[in-house]
């Protein structure tokens, strides 16, 4: 038995290396390196074969192969090397570079071209050493654009409150730490992303027959599975889109500038990286820093009164002090006047008694208790559109009553904010439909007011509610 144990391990192990060889998944940065490596033995070649047509006389072969071979050691030079220059690493490189040629830049190449063609043709010197100083140019470029933005510091500034649909003002920070040398024409902006990409997966679906009938009226449905093409979630819009330009940055200096925000929907907002680019000094190549700056923002709902906010208002107001009505203008005490009471307040009977004015303070001012209720719906419940409008007019009544003279609270599933407004407004910025239980049912009565958002039917709403709510029925106009 041991002894047949030995080959079969043996004959796995060559199985094994077989797949291997015959599965070969060989990293982008080794196909870079051999492709770039095969172009340039290519441009070698064409160079050569160039260099023996021009001594047989054969004008049209040499211009061609010249051509070849400059276009090879191009294309090789801007696809490859800069990618296999990303790539080194280092503990001393820390700053990420992309390149993007500009149309100045293609320009100078094609020049470039034409002039090492014409310089491969006539075998000129003074064509080469001018063809040699315009590639010159092109490194002197790289490296001038690399130090120019070496060491460069970025701070980017949000504000604490931001609203949906209106513009609000952040800051760029950039901060130059040399003592010596300073920065030119530098322009902060946010780095492209990747499109989502997508996948073929086996999803699982139903058989049914016969084909094109409604379920119900299908005589065989067996589970079954489908290979469809799903495409991933897409990411989060970047808080900066847009670009602020510094065209001269001082040594040990620090510049700001205004970050104009806006953003169409609530939401959560998340940004990692923020680019540092310039085309200095010859704006052949765009070069980009990027830098690892995580930030992120809550963006609350709109909370300018929509049209069913000046539908509802008259109603809930109106509602609402006749609920504090009765027992909410009780006389509380009779005190002394102050500069900032109203004269309409003043109590002539007791200010004639005393001699000096005095002043009725009622207890309605500490009874303007006001509650809102937003009852989640389920999913699919109401259409998007009406899903968010009820979450606008949620936060607009929770905004225009938080101003007031009112002591609001806030109260939906899964919100443990208490009654601090903005916290109720970031809640309201990520809410989504849930399958969670009403709290209507778990309401409890108090001596607040109520003004309940939700999708329930009326006949199902508890009787003691209605005394002391108002209802708004999301996705009607009831």
């Amino acid at each position: 038995m041991p002894a047949s144990t030995k080959p079969t391990g043996r004959k796995v192990a060559g199985e094994r290396s077989l797949a291997r060889l015959l599965h070969i998944n060989i990293p982008e940065v080794w196909l870079r390196f051999v492709l770039a490596l095969a172009g340039l033995v290519l441009a070698f070649g064409a160079a050569l074969f160039s260099t023996v047509s021009r001594e047989s006389g054969n004008l049209w072969a040499t211009l061609i192969l010249a051509s070849a071979a400059l276009i090879l050691a191009t294309i090789v030079g801007l696809t490859t090397v800069p990618y296999l220059a990303r790539r080194v690493a280092a503990a001393r490189i820390r700053d990420a570079f992309d390149y993007d040629v500009t149309r100045v830049g293609i320009i100078y190449v094609v020049v470039v071209l034409l002039i090492g063609v014409a310089a491969l043709n006539t075998g000129n010197n003074l064509l080469y050493i001018v063809v040699a100083a315009l590639l010159a140019a092109i490194l002197v470029s790289g490296v001038v654009s690399a130090v120019n933005l070496r060491d460069l510091e970025l701070d980017v500034r949000l504000p604490e409150h931001i609203f949906a649909g209106r513009t609000m003002l952040g800051r760029i920070v950039v901060h130059n730490p040399r003592r010596w040398l300073p920065a030119f024409s530098i322009n902060v902006r946010s780095l492209k992303k990747q499109k989502p990409a997508a996948h073929w997966r086996w999803l699982p679906t139903t058989f049914g027959f016969p084909v094109g009938r409604p379920p119900e009226k299908q005589w065989i449905r067996l589970p079954d599975r489908q290979l469809r093409r799903v495409e991933e979630k897409p990411a989060t819009p970047d808080i900066f889109e847009g670009s602020s330009y510094f065209p001269y940055l001082p040594a040990g200096a620090e510049i700001m500038a205004d970050l104009a925000l806006s953003f169409e929907r609530r939401g959560r907002y998340h940004q990692d990286t923020f680019g540092l680019a310039t085309r200095f000094p010859f704006a052949f190549l765009t070069k980009t820093r990027s830098i690892a700056l995580a930030r992120e923002v809550i963006v609350y709902p709109p909370v300018e009164p929509p049209d069913e906010f000046f539908e509802v208002l008259p109603m809930i107001t109106g509602e609402f002090e006749t609920f504090a009505r009765g027992r909410g203008y009780d006389l509380y005490r009779i005190r002394e006047y102050m500069p900032e009471d109203s004269a309409r307040h003043v109590d002539w009977k007791a200010t004639a008694k005393s001699g000096s004015l005095k002043v009725r303070e009622f207890s309605r001012e500490d009874e303007r208790k006001l509650r809102i209720v937003f009852d989640n719906p389920e999913p699919a419940a109401v259409s998007v559109k009406s899903y968010e409008n009820a979450v606008a007019l949620a936060a607009s009544l929770g905004w225009h009553f938080a101003g007031e003279d009112t002591e609001v609270s806030f109260v939906a599933q899964g919100y443990q904010g208490g009654s601090d407004v903005y916290q109720f407004l970031a809640f309201l910025a990520t809410i989504e439909p849930q399958a969670l239980p009403s709290v209507v049912d778990n309401l409890r009565i108090s001596d607040d007011y109520n003004v309940i958002l939700t999708t329930r039917p009326r006949g199902t709403i508890p009787t003691a509610l209605w005394a002391c709510s108002y209802f708004i029925f999301i996705g009607s106009r009831g």
